[in-house]
């Protein structure tokens, strides 16, 4: 079995058919940052959208029903012209969310 097979059994194991939020940072063609942004934040799926610095362009939350739901989105829907890269962050334990402290002292 070769690593990506195996990275892949292990992420659909823990995360099964259970919720995934992750965050998915793009490298894109600046000329064409505008379009992207557009594009990507009329996903459903997609809470959030920051156009930033650094070493990325966009930052994006997104929620899924599941693991296999964020591979699909990743691989296909991001299939955008000017997205030269992508990276996903997926969330292990929220502690704050939309305002809300989620663990409280």
């Amino acid at each position: 079995m070769e690593k990506d097979e195996d990275y892949e059994r292990i992420l659909s194991t823990y995360y099964g058919e259970n919720q995934v939020v992750a965050m998915i940072m793009l490298k894109i063609d600046t000329k064409e940052a505008e379009s992207i942004a557009k594009s990507v934040s009329k996903f459903d799926i997609v809470e959030e959208l920051f156009m930033v610095t650094g070493d990325v362009d966009i930052i994006l939350k997104a929620r899924f029903e599941n693991y296999k739901a964020l591979k699909t989105f990743v691989l296909d829907s991001l299939q955008i012209t000017g997205i030269k890269e992508t990276k996903t962050l997926m969330v292990v334990t929220p502690f704050k969310e939309n305002g809300t402290i989620l663990f409280p002292a």
